[in-house]
């Protein structure tokens, strides 16, 4: 797959997560799966959303709540009321009207690389070809399951666990996710040199936890899962019987191996995940587990090492290699091929397909409109190709000089922060001022576009182009194994409403798609920018120091940077956040995770003091006038910001995200975070006692 994930955190959820290890360290504002990222992905460009705004609307408001009391209803009750959540949608906010606008961008893009068959260079030749075979609906329901019979026969003739493993690989290769995870990444503890990282995986499930919790909910989607994967198998030609047993073969299998991986708190600390071992000490780990046959089959039989985040889960693969027939074996693995492949095949498997996962799992009511899957696909699988074209339309270099200059603006906030906070040692100072210095910016698009030059598409079947353009990315990712990190490429696409930091690249990224209005508009107040993409920006900075990005150095190396009082006083900062969102539950008893949540909500809190701080120094010894609605820039500031996140979540995609996501909801983001800055008190004149104003005594400020 494309984009190990496991190293980066974004800003919205928007990112899909290729390796369903990971989704902990990389600082954005999300990573989800492929399925949420249909879910989000906006709706038609024949429907009228709400147009984008510069600035707040009162209509948008709802001031029969009072600021101090509820300030997210405050900001954003009348926008919650006039945009329910779309039919094909688990979620909805704010921000997916501007991928609305991108949406539509991109699909005239695809339109019209499609209707020109002749004098196209070779990316609008993949574009044209990918949107062309994906939109031929005809062919691909006359061509079935044809396409992927293939693969099928290679699975019914494995004769031994070499050749069982074998398959693994070609499957990884097509980004089938079965038996565990293998990918390029940048080393923890050598940040010039790429290496190997196997992980945990091949579940069917969205977390290890879905198939232990013992709770009513838990046990009732695990029956739901059961019937879905009888589903597929019957459509692959098992009778029902056999349907049946393979069933229930396949969820112990996955049991077995959900029992042996680690939790997704657990897997927060990069130190956990850490155990570099040669080809011998691999070996030697899981001598029954054939890697040779593995790495040559992936078409790198040479690899100089390897990192294993979890031992212990592949030392149970290596029993469950043993003790579990080769059948059941085969069973496991055409269900998930089928599963992989039915979005992209004819109705009967992406309906399937999509009653449950995405009506059980995630809420959604209605399947989107092919149109818009294949442009949710071709960001996954070309994204470069088609971001290329997007951003010589909508990106100007004026617009990227504007955004260079609102980074510089958070980078001296976030150096004055460091250099007056004085909680810290002079030793420890000097290190966050060297990491600060070190940070590398990518602003809009790659000055280096991928070359796809080896990718071959046609306007045949749609899942062959789709199956061609992950074996590309894949290949392309474990090219990088074993040799020097190449800090100038983009790990998104240009055109995505996105942001991240990554505490090994020590990074930041802003695509052109997040550059936009109403997050980002250069003829726009001071205090409307910074309270947008200003807290964007200074979220992702944020994240080089939260509880994650604090164990990274300059370089990023996995580095313990600090002296052990000032470490442990950090510490007990993060355990506040921490904390704090514990005690946060959603209406059904859904309670947050503070261990999980805490890396965003400290990135979201540092982030918007930021901003804040820049926009004081910005209007030092300028009027401080109210608007004509009555509104000062401070006030304007924080509406801002609670905009970005005025949305709505159906409840079966928030079980699921509670429980996995490191992103708090989108009211806690907002109240949880200006629950802990005076300036938002004084702003709104909030007294103590107020519920959205933290008692004195525990307002956490891990900076």
């Amino acid at each position: 797959m494309r984009i190990p994930t496991d190293r980066i955190d974004t800003f919205i959820d928007q990112m899909p997560s290729t390796n369903p290890a990971v989704s902990n360290r990389i600082g954005r504002f999300a990573v989800v799966t492929l399925l949420t990222l249909l879910a989000t992905v906006p709706t038609a460009r024949s429907e009228s959303p709400t147009p984008l705004r510069r600035t707040y609307d009162l209509a948008d408001m709802d001031q029969s709540v009072s600021p101090c009391q509820d300030f997210y209803r405050y900001a954003n009750g009348g926008w919650l009321s006039k945009n329910p959540i779309p039919p094909d949608e688990s979620r909805c906010c704010s921000l997916t009207w501007m991928a609305k606008r991108n949406l539509g961008l991109i699909r005239k893009i695809m339109e019209e690389a499609a209707a020109r068959t002749t004098g196209r260079d070779h990316i609008e030749q993949i574009v044209g070809d990918f949107w062309y075979s994906g939109m031929d609906a005809r062919a691909i329901e006359e061509q079935g399951l044809k396409p992927l019979a293939p693969e099928f026969a290679k699975i019914d003739g494995i004769k031994d666990v070499k050749g069982l493993i074998a398959e693994t690989a070609i499957l990884h290769l097509m980004g089938v996710d079965v038996l565990f995870n293998y990918f390029s990444t940048q080393d923890a503890k050598d940040g010039t040199h790429v290496t190997g990282n196997a992980c945990q995986g091949g579940l069917g499930l969205s977390d290890r936890d879905d198939y232990t919790r013992t709770d009513d909910a838990s046990e009732k989607l695990r029956r739901q899962y059961v019937v879905y994967v009888e589903k597929m198998l019957t459509l692959i030609g098992d009778d029902k019987a056999k349907a049946h047993n393979g069933a229930a073969t396949i969820m112990e299998l996955e049991t077995r191996l959900a029992k042996a991986s680690m939790t997704t708190i657990d897997r927060r600390q990069p130190e956990a995940v850490y155990h570099r071992m040669s080809t011998a000490e691999l070996n030697r780990l899981t001598p029954g587990l054939p890697w040779v046959e593995y790495f040559a089959a992936l078409g790198f039989p040479a690899i100089g090492g390897v990192n294993v985040e979890q031992p212990s889960f592949f030392k149970e693969v290596e029993k469950a290699l043993e003790a579990i027939p080769l059948d059941d074996w085969k069973i496991y693995l055409r269900y998930h091929l089928i599963d992989r492949a039915a979005p992209f095949l004819c109705d009967r498997f992406n309906n399937a397909w999509f009653e449950f996962r995405g009506k059980i799992l995630t809420g959604q009511k209605e399947i989107p409109p092919r149109w818009k899957r294949v442009i949710t696909d071709s960001s996954l699988l070309i994204g470069e190709a088609v971001g290329q074209k997007f951003v010589k339309q909508n990106f100007s270099p004026k617009a990227r000089e504007k955004a260079k200059e609102m980074v510089r603006h958070l980078r001296r906030s976030l150096q004055d922060q460091i250099q007056s906070t004085n909680w810290m040692e002079p030793s420890t100072r000097r290190q966050a001022l060297a990491k600060l210095e070190a940070f590398s910016e990518k602003i809009g698009y790659p000055d280096k576009w991928w070359d796809y030059t080896e990718l071959k598409l046609d306007r045949g079947p749609y899942v062959c182009n789709v199956f061609r353009c992950l074996v590309f990315q894949k290949r392309k990712d474990l090219a990088k194994i074993d040799k020097p990190f190449d800090r100038t490429e983009w790990i998104v696409e240009p055109q995505r409403v996105d942001a991240y930091y990554n505490p090994q690249r020590n990074e930041i990224i802003f695509p052109a798609g997040i550059l936009q209005p109403p997050l980002f508009d250069p003829e726009a107040p001071d205090a409307v920018n910074l309270g947008g993409i200003g807290a964007v920006i200074g979220h992702e900075m944020g994240h080089g120091f939260d509880d994650q990005g604090a164990k990274y150095d300059a370089k990023g190396n996995m580095v313990n940077w600090w002296t052990p009082v000032d470490l442990e006083y950090f510490r007990k900062r993060c355990l506040c956040i921490s904390n704090q969102f514990d005690k946060y539950v959603l209406p059904g008893g859904l309670r947050l995770q503070g261990k999980l949540v805490v890396g965003e909500a400290i990135s979201d809190l540092n982030g918007l003091t930021l901003a804040y701080r820049t926009l004081e120094r910005l209007l030092k010894g300028k009027p401080h006038d109210r608007d004509s609605q009555g509104f000062t820039p401070e006030q304007r500031f924080f509406l801002a910001f609670s905009k970005l996140w005025a949305g709505h979540e159906r409840p079966e995609f928030l079980r699921r995200f509670v429980r996995t996501d490191p992103h708090p909801p989108y009211q806690f983001r907002v109240n949880g975070t200006v629950a802990n800055m005076p300036e938002f008190r004084k702003a709104f004149g909030c007294q103590e006692g107020d519920p959205i104003a933290r008692p004195t005594g525990e307002v956490c400020s891990p900076w």
